[in-house]
């Protein structure tokens, strides 16, 4: 789970800027103030954190251009910046996040390269260790080793290795151990070198340069570990014919997925069916949801039927493309949440696309009860309905989740710049440390309408 992130000529946030992420956050703001260039950021250091070297800026639902487009543009006579930063900072895991646990910090510095970012400097640090790399232009390569007895640097010309890239460190370190006509090369490993006052180097401080990107890595070892919805999910079909169930953040998928489990995995499909049927009511949206088989096996199309009652009769079951809009729009949301593999991550734009005010509120107690499982929730959200029934929900304890488990992200544009304001709840539910711009176009509406013009 990440605690913190940092960034730093990033899009439209130019200074250095450190956010607290707790297991449910929510992102709020105007329009254009760079919120979904933070949840690409999240799932581009979600790439990063599993150990890449690399980062796709354009997989979707985040296309965020050429370096061009990514790297923050002053303005003026102060031009675009040269490389920008990501980070972030994790516990080894959501339970120790609140103790002594080991703190993992990776912090990623980007460049251009022809028209893309390309990662050159790399700093990962568990507790007091830190290794630091660094690929120069001309591909000559660096790596620094800090612990708490010594410091000690490994250089490499490209003039003997060729193109290099980060993490070589661990090629040359094991070079000797694995190909033994190196050990007599003077050229392999490079020469590692101990600042004054730090001890020889040894095997004991190699195997800490091996470690580190691995101990980034530890908790996240098993199966994805984020999942980005769009904004806008997919549209609701009369019949859907089979097709592979593959993700993706439109939930186009979803369907097919429901189909597959209610053929494949029975018990699975009633206890995810129950689920969805209890957001449905809360909701007020329907009561009961239903795969019709339009033959006998699982190649054969289906449809998607639910039904709302009035309370004393069930309702008839109606086709999926027959019922509001916002049902479609809300289920690959309410089933990513719901299914028992959901990664251990959830980004989400706006989920409260075309619901009710009284749809949205259940959407808040759903993320509160995610969130209270061990999942981090970042949701992105326009709607103040949302946000206050997360407040009740905290204040009257619903669910497991303290005040300090929900982080209220406020961007606020300053010029050609974007400042995060990180907000908390106090245990009644009030939002503390606002700005001024905070809600200040809601305060206006309500004296406005308190106080007509005369």
């Amino acid at each position: 789970m990440m605690d913190s992130v940092t960034l730093e000529n990033f899009r439209c946030f130019r200074e250095r800027q450190t956010a607290r992420l707790a297991p449910l956050t929510l992102l709020v703001g105007e329009n254009s103030t760079g919120k979904t260039s933070f949840l690409a950021m999240l799932r581009i250091l979600s790439e990063l954190r599993d150990g890449s070297t690399s980062a796709d800026f354009k997989q979707p639902p985040y296309d965020l251009g050429s370096f061009d487009e990514i790297a923050h543009n002053r303005g003026g006579r102060g031009g675009r910046a040269d490389e920008f930063t990501i980070g972030l900072e994790h516990a080894e895991s959501p339970q120790r996040a609140r103790r002594q646990a080991p703190r993992h910090c990776g912090l990623y510095t980007f460049r251009k390269h022809a028209s893309a970012p390309e990662l050159f400097r790399r700093t990962l640090s568990v507790d007091d260790t830190t290794v630091e790399e660094e690929c120069d232009p001309d591909g000559s390569y660096r790596a620094q080793l800090r612990t708490a007895v010594g410091m000690w640097t490994l250089d490499a010309p490209s003039s003997q290795y060729g193109n290099l890239h980060l993490g070589q460190y661990r090629w040359f370190l094991d070079q000797p151990r694995r190909h033994p006509r190196f050990a007599n090369d003077p050229a392999v490993p490079p020469e590692v070198k101990a600042t004054s006052g730090s001890p020889e180097w040894s095997d004991e401080y190699a195997d800490a340069f091996r470690r580190i990107p691995y101990g980034m890595t530890y908790f996240f070892r098993e199966g994805p570990s984020a999942f980005a919805g769009a904004p806008v999910r997919s549209k609701p079909h009369r019949t859907y014919d089979p097709a592979r169930p593959d993700p993706d953040p439109e939930g186009d998928y979803i369907p097919m997925y429901l189909s597959n489990l209610s053929f494949q995995h029975e018990q699975h499909w009633l206890q995810l069916k129950d689920h969805l049927a209890e957001f449905g009511r809360i909701a007020g949206l329907f009561d009961e949801l239903s795969i019709r088989q339009l033959g006998r096996g699982g190649s054969d199309p289906f449809q998607i039927q639910v039904r709302k009652g009035d309370g004393r009769r069930k309702g008839q079951w109606r086709n999926f493309a027959d019922v509001g809009y916002g049902v479609s729009q809300v289920l690959p949301v309410v089933t990513e949440l719901l299914r028992p593999d959901t990664p251990g991550q959830i980004l989400l734009q706006q989920p409260e696309v075309h619901l009710h005010p009284s749809a949205q509120a259940a959407l808040g107690t759903l993320f509160c009860q995610v969130a209270a499982t061990g999942r981090q929730l970042i949701v992105e959200t326009h709607s103040d309905h949302l946000i206050d029934r997360v407040r009740m929900d905290v204040r009257d304890g619903t669910t497991n989740l303290k005040p300090e488990d929900v982080s209220l992200l406020y961007f606020e544009r300053t010029g050609l710049d974007v400042r995060i304001h990180p907000l908390r709840f106090d245990k009644l539910g009030n939002v503390l440390d606002a700005p001024s711009g905070y809600r200040s176009f809601f305060l206006q509406e309500v004296d406005r309408s308190l106080w007509p013009p005369e």
